[in-house]
């Protein structure tokens, strides 16, 4: 790494009251050929960092005299383009993950072995220092899909001002210039490969390749192949070497997306890659060490994959360290509007049509929409109005047939079995656990006057759990 500092002068700062992991972190550093400056307390620590200025720091969150995140909100206050390692007990893995949110660029978990140090110290020196001219994708990646950062300007359905977007849009200035792992959660076509994609562009390693790849549209076999890579002859098929996903993002940011579809299997492999940032392509004798920031989304709830064995309980815990949860459609009011106006000039202009807008009844049904398909669904109606007519303003027979019969109430009424007055623990006793369920549901509704925006916010679930519940519910009544 290339840097203004004078050679005498430390490039990492180790701070840990252990002085016997003091000594082995110090000597293999030093023997990979870091200049390490070291300390003990936090006081002595924050001497150390004002006198050498460092590029990175590795410090112990449980430190004799101070709180370590406490220290490393100082450091960050004098020098910002500080990389801090975080690193916690066993134990304590939610204090790296709280460090993290706290925009630490990285963390180790003790015991921690020689390679996943020297991975983490190297990582951060690269993104502190000068870039160099970032490997291009491989475009021979049939599976993967690169993107450049400018496409977010072409997804309409990452606009809007709605107060959980402005949420969403504050926690990504807040993550992307940091390692941390970003896990984005969401129904089908909310816009979660956007997110992504807003993640990276934010990034320091915006000029990298953002690569994609879905775990869930790859059959199991291959799916090894795709993420790693594998060399000619390893398997009936490989008639030539094939750069995975994961050396194809060297440099950027690869996108795991459905990551609770992956293969147990590959599972382990993937939780290996990220402890050690090495690749080793099926078929190959030596792992090659590669640069890459992870974001993963998925459709599905991945605490109950966890519970259900279907993911890695580490691996959660590895990858889950900055959520983002991308809302339905439904619950963005206005954000509609704004995506469908977006949207209509966007598909005008590439079809050389013109058009003045939603007319005011149009407007009012949109906003009365469920939208089951979300975002897409949004833009698959504009593109299909655009197509099919001429111009002007949109008017309901405009809109693709059937849609207008798809409206609903904004809060949508269960069946009434129970009220408030009558709900009590006892009721439960003997019913089975999908009924249970069910009457505790709905008399948070009717506690709440039918809202299920606030019988989420009670029940502490998605309001749109609450209505798959109740779309369920009502399609078996019926």
């Amino acid at each position: 790494m290339k840097s203004s500092a004078p050679l005498s002068r430390p490039a990492v700062l180790l701070v840990e009251d252990t002085l016997s992991l003091q000594m082995v972190y110090r000597s293999i550093l030093a023997t990979s050929g870091h200049r390490v400056a070291v300390a003990a307390t936090a006081a002595e620590g924050l001497d150390q960092f004002r006198t050498h200025r460092p590029m990175v720091v590795l410090l112990d969150l449980m430190l004799p005299d101070r709180d370590g995140l406490e220290v490393m909100q100082e450091i960050q206050s004098i020098q910002p383009e500080t990389r801090v390692i975080a690193i916690t007990a066993n134990g304590s893995v939610n204090r790296a993950v709280e460090a993290m949110r706290a925009g630490a660029h990285d963390f180790l978990v003790k015991p921690f072995d020689e390679g996943r140090l020297l991975s983490a110290v190297q990582n951060a020196l690269s993104e502190a220092g000068p870039r160099d001219a970032v490997k291009p994708a491989d475009p021979s990646a049939s599976a993967t899909r690169s993107r450049d950062a400018s496409q977010i300007a072409d997804g309409s359905g990452f606009i809007g001002s709605s107060e959980a977007m402005n949420r969403i849009h504050g926690t990504i200035n807040s993550v992307a210039r940091s390692m941390a792992t970003v896990f984005i959660t969401g129904e089908s076509g909310t816009g979660k490969e956007l997110c992504a994609l807003a993640v990276h562009a934010n990034s320091n390693r915006a000029a990298g390749p953002f690569i994609a790849l879905n775990c869930g549209a790859i059959p199991q076999d291959l799916l090894e192949s795709e993420v790693f890579g594998h060399m000619k002859g390893s398997f009936t098929g490989a008639i030539s070497d094939k750069q995975g996903a994961a050396t194809a993002a060297d440099g950027g940011t690869l996108f795991l997306d459905e990551i609770c579809e992956m293969a147990p299997a590959l599972q382990t492999k993937l939780l290996r890659f990220l402890q050690t940032s090495t690749v080793q392509p099926v078929g190959a004798t030596r792992p090659r060490k590669v640069n890459v920031r992870i974001v993963c989304a998925t459709n599905r709830d991945p605490l109950d994959a966890v519970r259900r064995g279907h993911f890695r309980e580490d691996l959660y815990y590895r990858l889950y360290v900055v959520p983002i949860h991308m809302p339905p459609l439904r619950d963005r009011g206005q954000d509609i509007l704004e995506i469908a106006e977006a949207a209509l000039s966007r598909f005008a202009q590439e079809e050389g049509r013109e058009f003045h807008g939603l007319d005011p009844v149009v407007r009012n049904l949109m906003l009365s929409l469920p939208w089951p398909g979300n975002v897409r669904q949004l833009l698959n109606v504009m593109r299909n109005v655009v197509v099919l007519n001429a111009g002007g303003w949109v008017t309901p027979d405009m809109l693709p047939p059937g849609l207008a019969d798809e409206s609903r109430p904004a809060d949508p009424q269960p069946l009434a079995l129970a009220t408030p007055e009558a709900f009590t623990s006892d009721s439960l006793l003997g019913l089975p656990l999908a009924e249970a369920e069910r009457r505790l549901i709905e008399a948070t509704l009717a506690l709440h006057g039918g809202s299920i925006p606030k019988a989420a916010r009670v029940l502490d679930v998605s309001p749109s759990t609450l209505y798959r519940k109740i779309e369920a519910w009502n399609a078996r009544a019926s």
